[in-house]
C-alpha cells in the first residue's frame, strides 16, 4: 500500500472532519493531535512493560505493531487536516536526513572548492600551517603561513571565555567548508577579479554573517560545556545556520558538513584555550584540519 492510498482511506474513517481550510482556531485538529501525545505514551508504556517481563512479555510486537499504527493514524489525521500528502512528507524527511547524514563519497564529489577557478593570489591557500598565540595582555595573535594575520585579539567580556581564539572557528569552516569571507579579508584573498563574486561573497555582509555564526555557536556551545564529548549539535541550530547562508555559496553545504565544522572546530578551539597557544594544520583539497603539534 502506498503512504498517499493509506492516508486516503485513513481520512474516511475521521469521526471529526475539517469542513474547508483548517485555521489556527479549528478544534477539529486537536483530536489528532492529543491523539498522538496519547499514543506515544501507550508505546512507552508497552516499553516499560517489556523492559519489567522481558522475553516473558510475549505480546510485545504485537503491542508495539499496534500502537505505531494508531500513531500512523493520527499524523495522516494531522496531515489531512493541513493539506499535506503523507509520501510528499516522507520523501521531504529522508532527503533532510540524507543532506545532515551526507556519506563521505558524498562528501568527497561535492568538493570542489568556491574559487578553483579564480587567480591564485584569490585563492585560499590550499595548505595552511598556523599558529596562535597569546600575548602580554590576554590578546590572541594569528599567523598563517608565517605572515601575522589579522589584528590581536582580546575577548571584549568582562569573564575570560576564550573567545580571543575564535579565529579557529573561521579555519575550521575554511578547511571543512572551503568558506570563509573572514579569513579572505585577513589574508588579502578577496576574489576582486569578480566585481559581483567581490561584493556578495567576500563583501562586508557576508563577513558579519560569518561572524555572527561563530558567536551564535559559541553561545550555543558555551551553554553546553563547549561541547566537550558532543558528537552532534541540534537540529534547530543547524537550520538557523542554514537559513543566515542560504544565499550564500556556502548555502550548498549540507547540515552535516556544517556539523562536522562546529565539532572539530570546537575540539581545536578548547585545546588552543588550555594551552593558550597552538598549532594547527589545514589542509583544503582533503578538508581536514587538525593540531600539528
Amino acid at each position: 500500500m502506498e503512504l498517499n492510498e493509506y492516508q486516503h482511506f485513513a481520512k474516511q474513517t475521521d469521526q471529526h472532519p475539517e469542513k474547508g481550510m483548517i485555521t489556527s482556531d479549528s478544534r477539529s485538529i486537536l483530536v489528532p493531535l492529543l491523539g498522538l501525545a496519547g499514543e506515544a505514551g501507550e508505546l512507552l508504556s508497552e516499553h516499560k512493560k517489556w523492559l519489567r517481563d522481558g522475553d516473558s512479555y510475549k505480546l510485545f510486537p504485537e503491542r508495539v505493531k499496534e500502537e505505531l499504527g494508531d500513531l500512523l493514524w493520527y499524523i495522516s489525521n494531522v496531515a489531512t487536516k493541513h493539506g499535506l500528502a503523507l509520501e510528499d512528507i516522507a520523501k521531504y524527511n529522508l532527503d533532510k536526513t540524507k543532506d545532515r547524514w551526507r556519506s563521505a563519497d558524498d562528501r568527497e564529489r561535492s568538493r570542489r572548492l568556491f574559487d578553483e577557478d579564480f587567480p591564485p593570489e584569490e585563492q585560499l591557500p590550499r595548505r595552511m600551517d598556523v599558529s596562535i598565540s597569546q600575548e602580554e595582555g590576554k590578546r590572541a595573535v594569528m599567523v598563517v603561513n608565517g605572515v601575522k594575520t589579522g589584528d590581536p585579539l582580546r575577548d571584549n567580556r568582562l569573564e575570560d571565555d576564550g573567545y580571543r581564539f575564535h579565529d579557529v572557528f573561521h579555519l575550521s569552516y575554511a578547511a571543512i567548508l572551503g568558506w570563509s569571507p573572514t579569513l579572505r579579508a585577513l589574508m588579502k584573498r578577496k576574489r576582486k577579479s569578480d566585481p559581483k563574486i567581490d561584493e556578495v561573497e567576500d563583501g562586508g555582509r557576508a563577513i558579519v554573517i560569518e561572524e555572527g555564526i561563530a558567536m551564535m555557536v559559541f553561545s550555543y556551545a558555551e551553554r553546553r560545556n563547549f561541547l566537550e564529548g558532543a558528537t552532534e549539535v541540534s537540529y534547530e541550530l543547524l537550520r538557523m545556520v542554514k537559513e543566515m547562508t542560504a544565499h550564500l555559496e556556502v548555502g550548498c553545504r549540507s547540515e552535516g558538513e556544517w556539523e562536522r565544522a562546529i565539532i572539530v572546530g570546537f575540539e581545536l578551539w578548547r585545546e588552543v584555550r588550555a594551552r593558550r597557544s597552538g598549532r594547527i594544520r589545514a589542509e583544503l583539497k582533503g578538508g581536514t584540519i587538525e593540531l600539528a603539534g
